[in-house]
């Protein structure tokens, strides 16, 4: 997967290595210049391994970034009612690939065109460009949204409708900076706040209801 992440730098590696060797044939300093980009271009694709917890009743932030909001409103796309959404924005020095929420299938993935508002921006959920898919399994359906930014214009995806993923697994990326939502049911109790730094598939965002014992025992009489 650290290779995947790399492959979609391929042209801009290719083009700086060129200026590179170009530029260094007249001036030291624009080719150490275009070095130096490859090195950023390198860390912002970078994709490092993280440990996923395996309690089943938590759900894992879906990207690296900052908690910018936390609302109750009405996911119109997939669940149509009302949901908690858990908003991260990624700055251009966050980690971009995006990862599962919870262990699941992929049940829907939908790109959506549109305008490139800055992430930050509360209208960019509604406006700008973006990815929205859903995983689920037998107890919860969750919803993330990738959106693009300012300077972020591509969102690439890396699975597809019907896809088994685990808890943490990569599904896809967000170039240079932008924003990726959750969306959680409102029984959900949301473990982080407004301002925290979190790590896709690493930190526990939101803990689900355990379920009662009781639920699946048979009733024999």
């Amino acid at each position: 997967m650290r290779f995947q992440a790399l492959w979609e730098a391929r042209w801009i590696l290719a083009i700086l290595v060129l200026l590179a060797i170009i530029s260094g044939l007249f001036s030291a300093s624009a080719f150490w210049f275009f070095v130096l980009l490859c090195l950023c271009t390198l860390a912002f694709f970078r994709d490092p391994d993280r440990a996923v917890p395996a309690d089943p009743n938590v759900v894992v932030a879906a990207a690296d970034g900052t908690v910018v909001d936390i609302l109750e409103l009405d996911e119109k796309e997939v669940l149509k009612t009302k949901t908690v959404r858990v908003g991260i924005f990624l700055s251009i020095f966050n980690v971009h690939t995006n990862r599962a929420p919870i262990n699941g299938r992929i049940v829907y993935r939908q790109h959506r065109p549109g305008l490139f508002f800055d992430a930050r921006r509360p209208e960019c959920s509604d406006k700008n460009e973006s990815m929205t898919w859903a995983f689920e399994n037998p107890r919860v359906t969750i919803v993330v949204r990738q959106i693009t930014g300012a300077i972020a214009r591509r969102i690439v995806a890396w699975a597809n409708v019907g896809d088994e993923l685990k808890k943490g697994e990569r599904f896809g990326m967000i170039r240079f900076g932008s924003r990726t939502e959750l969306y959680l049911p409102l029984e959900a109790e949301v473990l982080v706040k407004k301002g925290d730094h979190v790590f896709g598939g690493s930190t526990i965002i939101a803990r689900l209801p355990v379920l009662s014992a009781t639920k699946n025992r048979t009733d024999f009489g």
